[in-house]
């Protein structure tokens, strides 16, 4: 099992935190979170996801994850090219892409937004094949996006069943969702 990245690390010397490279990548700082910076990444889609959603529907969320990953693969290749570590935890943008897909896959209430950041997180957590296959074998900015992005399909996925299930039972009525 591959090893969490529960702290964030440091940039490469003569990295500026407000190069353009730099604020994209970390999600505009969201990265040095002390501890657990994925998840703050994460986090920090879920507020973004949901005015995307609302006023663009599915399409801005897929739009809006399409454009984090092609902005992240530029952002991540910079600074892990600089750097000596592959895939650093500072890195979020991968986070942020990913849970916005996640979340097209999703209704746009509370309760689907919580199944799909916890499904994410997880996913993200222990790669399913072949997300761990990019994670090992595709390298630079594309290797530290990808991965996220498989694991977030795996998620979307489970979260549309679980979401599926949950309407169908009728359990969200207790819940008034």
């Amino acid at each position: 099992m591959r090893r969490l990245k529960l702290r964030p690390g440091a940039l490469p010397a003569g990295i500026s935190f407000f190069h353009p490279a730099t604020l994209i990548a970390t999600g505009f700082g969201v990265g040095f979170a002390p501890i657990a910076s994925g998840t703050w990444g994460s986090l920090v889609a879920l507020p973004l996801g949901w005015l995307i959603h609302g006023a663009y529907g599915v399409v801005g969320l897929l739009v809006a994850s399409a454009i984090a990953t092609l902005l992240g693969i530029g952002a991540s290749h910079w600074l892990v090219t600089r750097g000596d570590v592959g895939d650093p935890g500072y890195i979020v943008i991968d986070e942020i892409a990913a849970q916005l897909l996640t979340l097209a896959f999703v209704p746009q209430s509370w309760w689907a937004y919580a199944i799909a950041f916890v499904a994410f997180r997880l996913a993200d957590i222990f790669k399913p094949f072949p997300a761990n296959w990019c994670d090992a074998h595709i390298h630079g900015g594309l290797g530290v996006m990808l991965d996220d992005l498989v694991a977030a399909i795996y998620a979307g996925i489970a979260s549309w069943l679980a979401c599926r299930g949950l309407v169908s039972s009728g359990f969200l009525d207790v819940l008034g969702g």
